[in-house]
């Protein structure tokens, strides 16, 4: 089994930075990576069981959604290259957010979690997408 794990600490509190992130379908906070936003199908963004489409190329589904714990997982349904669904399978991603006590900051960590003919290769391809998506988080609460 392979994994992917990325975080950041962002200089907001958890409560704002998981008002910008909770909704599935809205990704305005990573505007340097995605670049389109499809919602698939009639369940709203805060719904367990929406479908999006990013960038024309990765079809996810939301699977989990806790506000109490700040915490969303969805699945990777389609895309291109190592996350293809003929090499890859039961990719679950995951972000939850963390209270850094002493500063009132938030760590984010974002990983998945997957079964792959080549685990490395779908680390070498979603690592850099979660490190740049993280990067984006941080600089929309940046001061």
């Amino acid at each position: 089994m392979g994994q992917c794990y990325n975080s950041v600490v962002v200089t907001a509190s958890p409560e704002d930075v998981w008002k910008a992130l909770k909704n599935f379908h809205d990704l305005s906070w990573a505007p340097n990576v995605i670049t389109s936003v499809e919602k698939i199908g009639d369940k709203p963004g805060l719904e367990i069981g929406a479908r999006r489409k990013l960038n024309g190329a990765f079809l996810e589904t939301l699977i989990e959604l806790d506000d109490e714990k700040r915490t969303f997982r969805y699945t990777i349904d389609d895309g291109p290259g190592p996350v293809a669904p003929e090499v890859v399978e039961k990719y679950v991603g995951s972000a939850a957010l963390f209270p850094v006590t002493t500063t009132g900051e938030t760590f984010v960590l974002w990983k998945a979690d997957y079964e792959s003919k080549d685990d490395d290769a779908v680390g070498e391809f979603c690592n850099p997408i979660y490190q740049a998506l993280l990067t984006d988080l941080a600089k929309t609460f940046a001061t």
